[in-house]
């Protein structure tokens, strides 16, 4: 109670701090009240008691003032939804609204850094993106005096850089059983076009039941996969998918990466991994903006399927394998088969791709047995 001019001793547990609050807001005329608890799950240590005291104050006090709003934020999803959310003790159904904290889409990202007074040309813009999310926090950590290339050096690769050890730091303050969730994620960095649950069970030996239904919607929840749907396929074949940018780019380039050159990203402009890096990355930022693309191409009203679809070839029996990334199936029965190319110069689209894109949409069509029309559109960098 610092600010409040009334003096009150330091209390010896939860239960004596909410009544002293009692107090404190007794004081108060009545006016509107917030009270803002931040990252409440780091309150509720081991045996402190901290829910059921705030249970009880809620229950039998604050609940009954309607001047009264608490407003609660944690950053750990995992303890939000058990605890607060989905509990099924004292604070069962006392939620009146929940604010899900989204990161900022690829214009709102453009629009802070111009704020933080940024000037980087919008492939620079999409790559940033592509490594560091729209998570403000990481955007923040950004110095407007260095490149990009700079920047990501500075942040990952040189000696004790802010963001070496954030893959751990981040998984360790969302789950409580991270390794756990760590092997899930690794498993699907590993796996580009995502596995189905089953097979994710039978790759780390996991039972396929409510445990493991609890870490795929943790994991959702928190934006770090994605679940899909392979074109005509059912439910029970929904395709898990690794969609978290910061993430796919720490594992790929950072994690286990001791001794790299302290200017390796600078550096590494002609390397493979990092031509193959792009192309996925710029997949999941496409993926990540649907609503945006459907706007630019005026679609944005029709009701619409994201999905994709894959091919298995056979060389031995001369059957070419084929895969589209993303596909808008819309209900005015048309169907835009979207080409994604993240390039640092115009892409320019030979005649020798165009036809190879023709054939892979006659093989699509010829094999799913769809009479939708299939518009080529190609989205770039």
């Amino acid at each position: 109670m610092e600010y409040s001019g009334n003096f009150y001793p330091v209390p010896h547990d939860w239960n004596e701090a909410f009544e002293q609050l009692k107090h404190y807001l007794g004081t108060i005329s009545k006016k509107r009240v917030v009270i803002f608890i931040d990252e409440m799950p780091w309150l509720d240590t081991p045996k402190s008691k901290f829910v059921r005291a705030f249970e009880y104050f809620w229950n039998d006090w604050a609940s009954s003032r309607n001047e009264l709003m608490v407003v609660i934020c944690g950053s750990a999803t995992t303890w939000m939804n058990d605890n607060v959310i989905s509990q099924k003790g004292g604070l069962h159904n006392r939620v009146t609204r929940k604010i899900k904290l989204s990161q900022f889409n690829l214009h709102e990202t453009s629009l802070f850094l111009a704020k933080k007074g940024i000037k980087w040309t919008n492939h620079q813009i999409a790559e940033c993106y592509m490594i560091l999310g729209g998570t403000p926090y990481y955007l923040d950590l950004l110095h407007k005096g260095y490149s990009l290339p700079q920047n990501v050096d500075f942040l990952f690769f040189r000696n004790n850089a802010e963001l070496e050890g954030e893959y751990d730091a981040l998984l360790k303050s969302l789950f409580k059983d991270s390794q756990t969730y760590r092997r899930v994620i690794e498993l699907l960095a590993k796996r580009s076009k995502g596995m189905t649950r089953k097979e994710m069970c039978e790759e780390l030996n996991f039972s396929d039941g409510g445990a493991f239904t609890t870490i795929l919607e943790n994991l959702r929840n928190c934006d770090f996969i994605r679940s899909y749907s392979a074109f005509g396929k059912k439910d029970r074949d929904t395709m898990y998918q690794l969609g978290d940018m910061f993430i796919l780019f720490y594992l790929k380039f950072v994690k286990n990466g001791g001794g790299k050159d302290e200017a390796f990203w600078s550096n590494s402009i002609d390397d493979p991994a990092r031509r193959v890096w792009s192309g996925y990355a710029f997949e999941q930022l496409c993926l990540s903006h649907i609503p945006q693309i459907k706007e630019a191409l005026g679609i944005r009203g029709i009701l619409s399927n994201v999905c994709s679809w894959y091919k298995k070839g056979d060389n031995a029996k001369g059957i070419k394998g084929h895969q589209i990334d993303i596909l808008i199936e819309r209900r005015d029965q048309v169907i835009n088969v979207c080409e994604a190319k993240f390039s640092n110069r115009p892409y320019v689209v030979t005649g020798k791709y165009l036809q190879e894109m023709y054939e892979r949409m006659e093989d699509f069509r010829d094999t799913v047995k769809t009479n939708s029309a299939l518009h080529l559109t190609m989205i770039a960098s």
